[in-house]
């Protein structure tokens, strides 16, 4: 192992049901992450650069501990490009490996959950450019060791028949926005209405859900906390 590899604190987990958390395209300061958790938060689901290297505002190895120290177990979300965009293959693998590549610099273990935003695709995409994207991204973020996630949000182009039968997907994030359901699996992890700011941070409520075939989503947290 490299002298100079950042690494987290924390055991990778399967995720209790029921267990209320947010997601923020905001950095979280540690006094932040102590509140939320005081005020009942369990977890917190931030972001990972669509980019080769982490953008300014997106997770970093300091922010994650800060949120792991506050008792918060974590995961991790891949921007989505701009709404109106078109998926390849091509940009599956592209974003695919800077979404593992990020994951690994900030130092989060290989084996859990790192989710692939899929919303805001351009209307007349075809169904077909969408599962290659979504298969791709899948391919290269398990083929370096992590569990890839899909979220599941307004304009994602794929019937639920196609987000179960076609992708190779086995765990699913229901977004805020009307979408379809997912048959014979369903979703492990439910957003809700967005809440005011929370002392001064702006974020999405999610809770925990088994699926229908008994399966979580999978995170880092501190088992000592």
């Amino acid at each position: 192992m490299e002298a100079n590899k950042k690494i987290l604190s924390g055991t990778i987990q399967n995720a209790p049901p029921n267990l209320k958390g947010f997601d923020t395209n905001t950095v979280v300061t540690a006094s932040q992450a102590v509140y939320l958790k005081k005020v009942g938060y369990s977890f917190c689901i931030r972001y990972l650069s669509l980019t080769a290297g982490q953008k300014s505002g997106d997770l970093s190895f300091n922010e994650a501990q800060d949120i792991l120290n506050a008792g918060l177990a974590l995961s991790a979300v891949q921007h989505v490009l701009y709404s109106g965009w078109t998926p390849t293959a091509n940009k599956g693998t592209t974003y695919g490996e800077n979404a593992a590549s990020n994951a690994i610099d900030i130092g989060l273990p290989l084996r859990m959950n790192i989710w692939c935003d899929l919303e805001g695709i351009a209307s007349n995409t075809p169904s077909k450019n969408v599962i290659d994207y979504c298969n791709a991204w899948y391919n290269t973020v398990f083929n370096a060791g992590y569990i890839p996630g899909i979220y599941v949000g307004a304009n994602c182009i794929l019937t639920g028949n196609q987000l179960y039968e076609n992708l190779k997907f086995k765990h699913y994030w229901k977004s805020l926005s009307r979408v379809p359901t997912i048959p014979n699996r369903g979703y492990q992890l439910i957003q809700s209405l967005e809440e005011n700011l929370i002392d001064n941070l702006s974020i999405d409520n999610d809770t925990t859900q088994n699926d229908e075939q008994g399966d979580s989503m999978i995170w880092l947290k501190d088992s000592n906390i």
